[in-house]
Parts: structure tokens; C-alpha cells; sequence
């Protein structure tokens, strides 16, 4: 194909989407997908807030509330990839619809949960739909926005999904401020109704013309390997990281990923192309995005309880000393674009990486009784460093997908954030469990005559720790009290330097590695290239299926 003849086509197909409905409807669709996105986003965080209330109603373990929290994202990182194969061989808006019905309806069920049991697997049901919604909302984009306008979709796409990150403890807080805790859940649902309804007239429908089989197979091998993992992870502290049930899991799910990684290499129609992984752009953009959300939830995880545990804030005084949080990726996503255009996405990654690890590290200096404004300073930094990576991190991941594929591509660059976010939560939770653990020892066995059940409950958690103490007498409780607060406070800025030092990492991976710039698929077919052409391996084509 000529140059001549590329351009004339290219120009055809412009002229073609400025007269479709598709075309003139576009922004409309990017705020019903920015709707949906909110709601996933925001059930991310909306739980952290929660956790006190949870473990005094459930009387909940630390392990127990990792749960809570990771069986949502845990499920959604699981699916996502067999999701979005789906969406793009059955219809994407389909899709999306459905996943915000079963979402509505899973939150609905788990209000009425009578057990933290129940809590769990309300919550992995959620991850069924979330898995559902998210890939759809970004392969619509790829599919509905074309030219110089996806870069913007992409960043508007960004910044909506860190607005309801931040707005998830705001909103929990204010509910759990004037009713039961199920209120967490119950707001999803006519939120998820309002995007539904509105999607029936506003959202296009497409889909990969060619769509392949998809690997159930896969799913099922790669869903249980990192079910497997995370699981050794959050019960190590309790089990013990050398005991048999621990290791067991470790190499359970080594096993697994290696029958992953064999499986997909030898079917025709894989559900993850590892040739993907060839082109620079895609690796090392997906690679920072799962590198940032572990650091980033992690954190949040263990911030909202140092925030009512330690400082001793209400779940509302919590949400609103969080809102930074929604402030500075909303910020930093809009920045990041243009600082994307000026200095390429390598510069603006890496250095957005630097400087989260650079914020994460201010934890480490953080007491009792630390400046309020040093902690809002610290965590909207944090946030404007997320935000600002995350579209160039994204528009890098999606460049490397043909649009026919965007699905998939969609759902690779959302399993990265669920994955880094699920080993966030259960790595950084775990670590901060068993320093916890190890420096409060001393102050409860210190109390004299403490029943062992009680004396094993405060070791196990901060918030337990707190329970025990308030049954005490003043004399013994509030020391008891003070160990447990200042034993949280150091365990927290500890186990943060696991995201500090995998920040750095990724900094260093994708300095040395992600391309400047590179130029992404037309949205027009192209000849193939001759056998005899030599290419970058960021070039590599596409050979496997969804």
C-alpha cells in the first residue's frame, strides 16, 4: 500500500465515523463508561473504611479483612482477560451491561450478609461483574475515539477511574456515619442502574470481527495460580512463612503458572500472547501500571487504618482526609497527557515512578501524632505521581494492541492494575501483620493476668488491640492502647518500603527499556510486511487469538 493510498483511506475512514451516530454520540458514551468506571474504581477503596466496622461486627481477623478486601479484586483480576475475550467476540456494550447487572446485584445480595463469609463471597461475585465492566469501558474507547481525541478519552479514562479510587472511603464514610455498614454496598446499585439504563441508547456495540475460541483452559490455570499465591501470602503471617500449609501454597501455585505459561505457548488461540510481551511498550507499560497500584493500594489498605485506629478518626474524618487521594490522580492523569506529548512516555513514567516511591517513603517518618498537613501533602503526592503515569502507562499498553484486539488489550492493562493492587493489598498487609505482631508482643504479655484468647486477639491486629484495651482499667488499658498504636505506625512505614523499593524498580525497568515514543496501530488495515523485513521486536505481530 502506498503512502498516497494509506492517507486517502485513513481520510475515508474519518469522513465515515464524523457521519455516524457513533461518532457525534462519542463523549456522551465516554461519560457513561466514565460512569461505570467510577463504580469500580470506588468499590476498589469504599471497603477500607469499613474494616473497623467490620472486624467489631464480625468480630474479623487481619487475614480475614485482607479477604474482604482482596476476593473482590482477586476475582476481577482472575476474569478479566477471559472478559474481555468474550466482549470482543460477543459484543462489548453487551458485555458491559451485563456486568453492571450481576455488579448491582451481587452488591445488593452482600447488604443482607450475616457472616464475613458471606461478606467474601458477595464480593467475589462483584468481581465477576467488575471484570465485566472494566476492559468493556476502555475497548469502547479504543473502539469509538480515534486519531489525536483517544489519547484525551484515555486520560479523561484515567483520571475518572483515580476520582472514584479517592471518592470510595469519602462516600463509605459519610454512610457508615448515618447507617448500617451494608450502606458500602447498597450505593453501587443505583448508580450501576443509572449507567445501565442510559448505556441502552448511548453506548455503540462492536466487536472483533474475527473473534477466536476462548481459553478456558487458561483462565482456569492462571485464576487459580495467583488464587493459590495470595492466599500463602495473607495467611503466612498467621500460619507462620516457613509452615507446610504456607509453603505448600507457594509451590502450588508455581506449578500452576508453569502449566500457564506451557498451556498458552501451545494452543493456537491463546488467552494471553506472550508475543505481547515483545513489543517494549506494551511490557514495560503494563509492568509500571501493575508496579504503581501495588504500591498504591497497599498503602490505602493500611492508611485508613492508621487514620481510625491510630489517630482516631471517624470512618466520614477518614474519607475526608482522603480526598486528596481523588485531587491528585485526577490531577496528574490530566497532566500526564500533555506531559506525554511534550516529553515522551518514558520521561514522564519514569519520573512519575520516582516520584511515588519518593511520597511513599514520607510514611516512614509518620508518629501518633504527625502534623495533619504533612499527611494530606504526603498523600496527594502520592496520588498526582499515580495519576500522572497512568494514562501515558495505559495509551502505551492500548498502542500496542491492533483495535480489533482492544478487548483483550483492555483487559491486559486492567489485569495489571487488579493483580498489582490484589499483591498490594495481600503483600503489604501481610508484612505489616507480622511486624505489627513481632513489636507489640511485649506490651501485651506485659498485662498482667490478660486472658490468652484476648492476648492473642490484640497481637493478631491494631484494631483488636484497641477492642481489648477499652476493656481494661484506665491504668493498663491505655498503655496497652499507645504500644498497639505506635507498633501500627512503625509495621506501617516498613511494610510500605516493599512499594518504595518495587517503585524504584519499575523506574529503573523503564528507563532502560520503554521507547519514547512509538507510533500506534492505524485504525485502517495495512498490507503485512514482507517476509524479509526486519523489525524491532516491538513490532512483533499478532499471531494468537483473544
Amino acid at each position: 500500500m502506498t503512502t498516497a493510498s494509506t492517507i486517502n483511506s485513513v481520510d475515508t475512514a474519518v469522513v465515515q465515523d464524523v457521519n455516524s451516530p457513533k461518532y457525534k454520540r462519542r463523549w456522551w458514551t465516554l461519560s457513561i463508561l466514565s460512569l461505570s468506571l467510577v463504580l469500580i474504581g470506588m468499590d476498589n477503596t469504599i471497603l477500607n473504611v469499613a474494616i473497623p466496622t467490620l472486624q467489631r461486627e464480625f468480630s474479623a481477623t487481619s487475614s480475614t479483612l485482607q479477604w474482604m478486601v482482596d476476593s473482590y479484586i482477586l476475582v476481577f483480576a482472575g476474569l478479566l482477560l477471559t472478559m474481555g475475550g468474550l466482549g470482543d467476540r460477543f459484543g462489548r456494550a453487551r458485555m458491559l451491561r451485563l456486568g453492571l447487572l450481576v455488579f448491582s446485584l451481587a452488591a445488593f445480595v452482600v447488604v443482607f450478609a450475616e457472616s464475613s463469609g458471606q461478606v467474601i463471597i458477595g464480593r467475589a461475585v462483584m468481581g465477576v461483574g467488575g471484570a465485566m465492566i472494566m476492559p468493556s469501558t476502555l475497548s469502547i474507547i479504543i473502539d469509538v475515539f480515534k486519531g489525536p481525541e483517544r489519547a484525551r478519552a484515555i486520560s479523561i479514562w484515567a483520571a475518572t477511574a483515580g476520582i472514584g479510587v479517592g471518592l470510595g472511603p469519602l462516600i463509605g464514610g459519610a454512610l457508615l456515619e448515618q447507617f448500617y455498614w451494608g450502606s458500602v454496598f447498597l450505593v453501587n446499585v443505583p448508580i450501576a442502574v443509572i449507567a445501565l439504563i442510559a448505556g441502552f441508547w448511548l453506548v455503540p456495540e462492536s466487536r472483533d470481527p474475527e473473534a477466536k475460541p476462548i481459553d478456558f483452559v487458561g483462565a482456569a490455570l492462571s485464576t487459580a495460580a495467583v488464587a493459590l499465591l495470595i492466599y500463602a501470602i495473607i495467611e503466612a503471617p498467621s500460619e507462620g512463612w516457613v509452615a507446610p500449609l504456607t509453603l505448600a501454597g507457594f509451590a502450588g501455585s508455581a506449578v500452576l503458572a508453569i502449566a500457564f505459561s506451557w498451556w498458552e505457548m501451545r494452543i493456537k488461540h491463546p488467552l494471553l500472547n506472550f508475543q505481547l510481551f515483545r513489543r517494549l511498550r506494551f511490557s514495560t507499560g503494563a509492568g509500571a501500571i501493575s508496579l504503581a497500584f501495588f504500591a498504591l493500594m497497599g498503602m490505602v489498605f493500611a492508611f485508613t487504618q492508621y487514620l481510625q485506629f491510630v489517630r482516631g478518626y471517624t470512618a466520614l474524618e477518614a474519607g475526608i482526609r482522603l480526598l486528596p487521594l481523588a485531587a491528585g490522580i485526577a490531577i496528574g492523569a490530566r497532566g500526564g497527557e500533555r506531559l506525554n506529548r511534550k516529553f515522551g512516555t518514558k520521561v514522564v513514567v519514569g519520573s512519575g515512578m520516582i516520584l511515588l516511591a519518593g511520597t511513599l517513603s514520607l510514611i516512614l517518618v509518620y508518629d501518633t501524632t504527625t502534623p495533619l498537613w504533612l499527611l494530606e501533602v504526603s498523600i496527594f503526592l502520592t496520588a498526582l505521581a499515580m495519576g500522572t503515569m497512568m494514562a501515558p502507562s495505559t495509551e502505551a499498553v492500548m498502542g500496542a494492541v491492533p483495535p480489533e484486539h482492544a478487548g483483550v488489550g483492555s483487559a491486559m492493562n486492567d489485569v495489571t492494575r487488579q493483580v498489582g493492587g490484589a499483591f498490594g493489598v495481600a503483600i503489604i498487609g501481610s508484612v505489616l501483620t507480622s511486624i505489627y505482631s513481632s513489636r507489640v508482643s511485649s506490651a501485651v504479655d506485659a498485662v498482667a493476668g490478660l486472658p490468652t484468647a484476648a492476648a492473642d486477639s490484640a497481637k493478631d491486629s491494631v484494631g483488636a488491640a484497641m477492642r481489648v484495651a477499652e476493656t481494661l482499667p484506665p491504668q493498663v488499658g491505655e498503655p496497652l492502647a499507645e504500644a498497639a498504636r505506635n507498633a501500627f505506625t512503625d509495621a506501617f512505614g516498613l511494610a510500605v518500603l516493599v512499594g518504595v523499593g518495587l517503585a524504584l524498580t519499575g523506574a529503573a525497568l523503564v528507563f532502560k527499556f520503554m521507547p519514547a515514543r512509538e507510533q500506534v496501530f492505524d485504525d485502517v488495515p495495512r498490507e503485512p510486511a514482507p517476509e524479509t523485513d526486519s523489525r524491532a521486536a516491538t513490532e512483533v505481530p499478532m499471531t494468537g487469538g483473544t
